[in-house]
């Protein structure tokens, strides 16, 4: 029997806690189908965590692409049924519309694999990156080193840890408004790969725990900078995620195995700072979202 998992009609962050919820329920080899005919719109992370569920299944999953064919050509756009064809069983029509001339989409969907990778995606987003930055969003031209940098070391804890690649994609969006009251630019790198508890395993800051689940190995890998590896320097990207995300008003939140921490949430948003004991899902997810400078008198 096929167990349907029907996708949310809005697919974004908090959403996607939806989909995982019923993922809980269905054993990790019985057969799936990923229902999102009636999903009408989905975030950067919404896509990239689509694609990290196929990965964790044993069996290739189905998938049956949004009915709304401007939703499904967005989909196309960003590049998303380029890797979901790889990973899912097509059941339905998928327009093969071309991945470019998408103003909005900083970068499409990409898979993150090694180190190449990485300088290929910085490389690609610079230009777009400081237009968007600094036209649209009203930041400083220097905000567009840290962007990179941001996006450069999200991608690497990908390589470094994770065990197996992930998926980056970067957008602008109008629709924010509603929410926060002006534009915002979102990243989101999600990987289906081992996850902080369990890269964390042989850190000293597992040997000193009392206790240790994912969401302590969520805290001392986002928070207090701690790396599996022994090299001098190592733990800092994340940090430097932290203060950069932090100085442009942003909001950051991590999700690892059955633990989600929003070490920050700004004033437009009201977040809970971390949650235990959520339905498990594999790897480690990250979502970054950067508003419009709000110029005060």
């Amino acid at each position: 029997m096929t167990a349907v998992i029907t996708l949310p009609a809005s697919l974004d962050e908090p959403n996607f806690e939806h989909v995982i919820e019923q993922l809980a329920a269905v054993p990790d080899d019985a057969k799936v189908l990923v229902d999102a005919r009636h999903c009408r719109f989905a975030t950067p992370y919404g896509l990239t965590a689509l694609l990290c569920l196929a990965q964790s299944r044993l069996e290739k999953p189905d998938f049956a692409p949004p009915e709304e064919e401007s939703t499904a050509s967005y989909w196309a756009r960003a590049s998303f049924f380029k890797y979901a064809d790889e990973l899912y069983t097509m059941r339905g029509l998928v327009p093969r519309t071309r991945a470019t001339g998408d103003s909005d989409v900083l970068l499409e969907v990409t898979p993150v694999a090694k180190n190449e990778d990485v300088h290929a995606i910085v490389t690609r987003i610079q230009e777009k990156a400081t237009q968007i930055l600094t036209q649209t969003l009203d930041l400083e031209p220097r905000a567009t080193m840290g962007f990179a940098m941001t996006l450069s070391e999200a991608c690497s804890n990908i390589i470094e840890h994770a065990g197996r690649g992930g998926w980056v994609m970067v957008q602008r969006y109008n629709w924010a408004k509603r929410r926060v009251g002006r534009d915002v630019v979102q990243i989101a790198v999600n990987d289906a790969g081992v996850g902080f508890r369990k890269s964390l395993e042989t850190s000293r800051a597992r040997a000193l725990a009392d206790r240790w689940d994912d969401a302590i190995a969520l805290e001392n890998g986002v928070m207090n900078a701690v790396s599996r590896l022994a090299d001098p320097g190592r733990g800092q990207g994340l940090k430097g995620i932290r203060g950069w995300v932090h100085r442009f008003d942003g909001k950051l939140t991590v999700r690892s195995g059955r633990a989600r921490i929003a070490p920050i949430i700004p004033d437009w948003d009201d977040d809970i700072p971390r949650q235990d004991d959520l339905p498990d899902f594999p790897g480690s997810q990250l979502q970054v979202i950067i508003p419009k400078r709000v110029v005060r008198a």
